[in-house]
């Protein structure tokens, strides 16, 4: 990688420049949480976030989400279309859990009554701190017609992906995407990945946690429950 040009170096992924027009995202073993105050290297992490990635992203351009995705070269490595990241990160929550929960005192496991989406802007000096479609507008981090853009495509996305998840009997509690544009047409697509770091999923009957909270909450076997992910998704690795 080194005698790569480094184009962008984010807490889980390194992106690599490869042509005009497409880029190499790299996933690396970093675990962070609560804004890098945690962080550790766990082995092998990142090879299981890219094949999970790789299968969500496919099955959503399958199912008309058009995305940065083109190929997986190897273990680690993607080639993507080169976009411009929109600087907001679109939550969408279908059950209380995480930041939700402590600022709003909802009890964790409650079922929403409708689906829930929420911005953050991207600046981890501020902490990502939630904005509304207001501040995202007047504050030129997007323009009205594709923060609607954003929550059209994020609710059909959560839409495909309840019905995957549950296929597999995994609950979809809520995940994070984030969007770019897409050449001069600066047409809005999906972006960066879906993967257990950026989901929480929890097992349908169980509620065990086989997402990022293993780490964040200091429960162990991160690996073991992103491989049953993978495993039920029937993806070889």
């Amino acid at each position: 990688m080194t005698d790569r040009q480094h184009i962008y170096e984010g807490k889980a992924k390194t992106l690599f420049f490869h042509d005009d027009n497409t880029l190499i995202q790299y996933f690396k073993d970093d675990a962070t949480a609560f804004n890098k105050k945690k962080h550790e290297i766990i082995n092998s992490k990142g090879v299981l976030n890219n094949y999970i990635s790789e299968f969500i992203f496919k099955y959503l351009e399958e199912n008309g989400i058009e995305n940065h995705f083109i190929k997986r070269l190897n273990d680690r490595e993607q080639l993507i279309k080169k976009v411009e990241i929109i600087p907001v990160e679109v939550i969408i929550r279908n059950i209380a859990a995480g930041t939700l929960t402590k600022r709003l005192g909802v009890e964790e496991g409650s079922k929403l009554k409708k689906t829930l989406i929420e911005f953050t802007l991207k600046n981890d000096d501020l902490g990502d701190p939630i904005v509304s479609e207001e501040h995202i507008e007047v504050l030129e981090y997007a323009k009205k017609d594709e923060i609607q853009e954003m929550k059209t495509q994020a609710l059909a996305i959560n839409k495909l992906l309840l019905d995957l998840f549950s296929s597999i009997n995994i609950q979809l509690v809520d995940f994070k995407i984030e969007f770019g544009r897409l050449g001069q047409e600066q047409k809005v697509i999906l972006a960066d990945e879906i993967s257990p770091d950026s989901c929480r999923l929890w097992d349908k009957f169980s509620s065990k946690k086989l997402d990022k909270d293993r780490f964040r909450k200091n429960l162990g076997g991160l690996i073991d429950a992103y491989k049953e992910v993978a495993t039920r998704l029937g993806i070889t690795i």
